[in-house]
């Protein structure tokens, strides 16, 4: 969690609650760390850590996509803000699609 919290105070994003949400909780068997934050001005994130050696591709997309609305109703609401941190190297439609989606990557 140190990590994305730091990434994101370089970039001056401040957080007033952050929590982990196990992805057991969500009926998820993916290997990501999901949080749930609350910024200094109310606004809600929904903030996605994905650490693997394969590539993401567009298939990943749609399952990210899911993820989000489960997590959406897990925590019944809606987030102002889709962050995706990724280690892994993008395919191009991917990271296109994540961007027309709304993602901000990281």
């Amino acid at each position: 969690m140190q990590i994305v919290v730091d990434a994101l105070r370089k970039k001056g994003k401040l957080f007033k609650k952050m929590q982990e949400i196990a992805p057991k909780e969500l009926g998820i068997r993916n290997r990501l760390k999901i949080y749930s934050a609350t910024d200094t001005y109310g606004y809600f994130w929904a903030i996605f850590a994905v650490s693997q050696k394969s590539r993401l591709l567009m298939k990943d997309v749609h399952k990210f996509e899911e993820i989000y609305t489960k997590l959406t109703l897990y925590c019944d609401h809606n987030f102002k803000h889709k962050v995706l941190f990724v280690d892994a190297p993008l395919c191009s439609k991917a990271q296109k699609a994540f961007k027309e989606a709304g993602w901000k990557l990281q």
